[in-house]
């Protein structure tokens, strides 16, 4: 394995595990996802590259519209939790009150 892919899957793992096991704020579970989107964009992006195909060139541009999508749905969902519960903090979220 290479120094740059050791360094992009281990981006990837320690967002995942920021989401896994940090989950005190809700900001902070979204920063934990938009550092895995990234490090797959700038992967899958070197790979296309590597590879040197055009037809894999459009893969990162689709992830990268995802990933802004699930950015600015992230971001609703807090600013609508904030507003009704006064904190962005996950233990003040119940799914079983409504």
């Amino acid at each position: 394995m290479t120094p740059v892919h050791f360094s992009f899957s281990s981006a990837f793992i320690l967002g995942l595990m920021g989401l896994a096991f940090h989950r005190t704020h809700l900001l902070s579970a979204l920063l934990c996802l938009e550092g895995m989107m990234l490090s797959l964009f700038i992967a899958l992006s070197l790979w296309a590259l590597q590879l040197d195909a055009t037809g894999y060139s459009t893969s990162p541009m689709l992830l990268l519209a995802f990933s802004a999508c699930e950015a600015s749905a992230g971001l609703a969902l807090l600013v609508a939790t904030a507003r009704t519960h006064g904190t962005d903090r996950l233990q003040s979220l119940n799914l079983l009150q409504c």
